[in-house]
């Protein structure tokens, strides 16, 4: 299903981001002679293996749906993109080609499908806060605290901590810690230690933690009590309830899950003793651990059984600043991902960077309107940004272009731009092949 939505949401946006040029190029009186949705050639390569699943041609343009399932595009006359007629350039401009437009006219048809994927991801955000609102916990509420392993504990950080500000910055959701500290590249926490304030000079290091943790740094901690024992199952054999709280193990005290789990894989293919609470009376049983450190249960991990969840409404007034707001937020981090990734010390490439099996993991694994919006809004702001980064192939490479022309009153030859465009594909062609392939490596196993 993550898959089935991840393809939809991809395909509208694409569509309406190719929209976006289109509607730009109508406005200017210049022709469109493609408009698809998914690319009819082996993309970068426009002369191999040219078809297409379907198309139509309705007065100057031919719309269809590739077979190349990696974008779309639009093929405005007279453009100098991979799908350029090389010999059309050759000859003098004509009045309907986006040669002869003034660099105003150009400069709008570029910057169109990001306005496009901009204006979506606002309007999602907006139909979301206000259908729905927002649910969230805040830190102050995590009665339990928060969850931290060995690593962290070496940079200060000690279970049961409260992260409650990051550089200054109030924490209104405590889901949003680790994501805060890891894009703002954070220098000071402020903490609650046994409801106690203390600021916490952040140390070298605890952002390559956050992000080999893979999510889990500074979780809501959660106590140890079983919700479901599996059916002869080991935890079952030795007289295990749903209900029953785990106190401790041999003298180590594993009352929340983050502990226990963490001992128990320490004790693979070995027989423990468990000091249980069941119904208040204090009991012991023997299990035995498997070779993956299971007993065979699962615990109470419903965040709603342990803490106050918050929720904010927004009315349709309310909604509009708070969509955009939103929206402004999700694309700076983003440029700061962007920038951590490729320019940080502490974070390498291969760690953090990927291509649609990342994309995937942060589907909804059922369709419910509200997540769908979510994420809709989230992938169409990060393609805006994207496609702006000033990067030869990219929509921004091409404004870069424009703005030097507009600057200087030069403007860039179409032999130059041929050049440029040429390289930018080959790099973003690899390095889209890199990142599809930590995806793959990562799914069998690479670290």
């Amino acid at each position: 299903m993550q898959w089935i939505n991840l393809f939809i949401i991809l395909s509208i946006l694409i569509v309406l981001h190719e929209l976006g040029h289109f509607l730009a190029a109508k406005a200017t009186k210049t022709k469109v002679e493609k408009f698809y949705l998914f690319f009819d050639f082996l993309f970068p390569f426009a002369n191999l293996f040219n078809f297409s699943l379907f198309k139509k041609k309705k007065g100057d343009t031919e719309y269809g749906i590739g077979w190349f399932p990696l974008g779309g595009y639009v093929k405005i006359v007279g453009m100098v993109d991979e799908s350029m007629d090389k010999e059309a350039l050759k000859q003098p401009p004509q009045p309907w080609e986006f040669r002869s437009k003034n660099v105003w006219q150009r400069l709008l048809m570029m910057i169109g499908g990001i306005l496009v994927n901009v204006v979506v991801g606002i309007i999602a955000y907006v139909i979301s806060l206000g259908a729905f609102g927002e649910d969230y916990v805040k830190p102050q509420d995590l009665k339990y605290g928060m969850a931290f392993d060995s690593s962290a504990a070496k940079l200060g950080l000690q279970n049961g901590d409260i992260i409650t500000d990051v550089d200054g910055v109030p924490v209104d959701n405590a889901a949003k810690v680790g994501y805060m500290v890891v894009v703002n590249q954070a220098k000071e926490l402020t903490i609650l230690r046994d409801g106690v304030a203390k600021n916490l000079t952040v140390k070298e290091g605890l952002v390559k933690t956050i992000i080999d943790q893979k999510g889990s740094f500074g979780l809501p901690r959660i106590p140890t009590v079983i919700a479901e024992v599996s059916p002869k199952g080991n935890a079952e054999q030795a007289g295990l309830q749903a209900g029953d709280s785990l106190i401790q193990i041999k003298g180590t005290d594993v009352r929340y899950f983050n502990d226990f789990s963490t001992y128990l894989a320490s004790q693979k293919n070995k027989t423990i003793t468990l000091v249980i609470d069941r119904d208040g009376s204090i009991i012991e049983k023997n299990v035995t651990v498997n070779e993956d450190g299971k007993i065979g249960i699962a615990v109470n991990n419903n965040i709603l059984s342990f803490f106050n969840i918050s929720h904010k409404s927004y009315g349709f007034f309310e909604a509009i600043p708070a969509g955009t707001a939103k929206a402004w937020t999700t694309m700076v981090d983003y440029l700061k991902q962007i920038k951590l990734i490729f320019f940080s010390k502490e974070v390498k490439v291969k760690d953090s960077l990927g291509g649609f099996g990342s994309f995937k993991k942060i589907m909804p694994s059922s369709f419910d309107w509200q997540p769908f919006l979510d994420t809709l809004a989230l992938i169409s702001l990060i393609l805006a940004v994207a496609n702006f980064l000033p990067i030869p192939g990219l929509d921004g490479g091409y404004i870069l272009f424009l703005l030097w022309e507009m600057i200087t009153g030069r403007k860039v030859s179409d032999k130059f731009l041929e050049y440029a465009n040429l390289v930018g594909l080959v790099l973003l062609f690899t390095l889209m092949i890199f990142a599809n392939g930590l995806d793959v490596w990562r799914y069998f196993g690479g670290k």
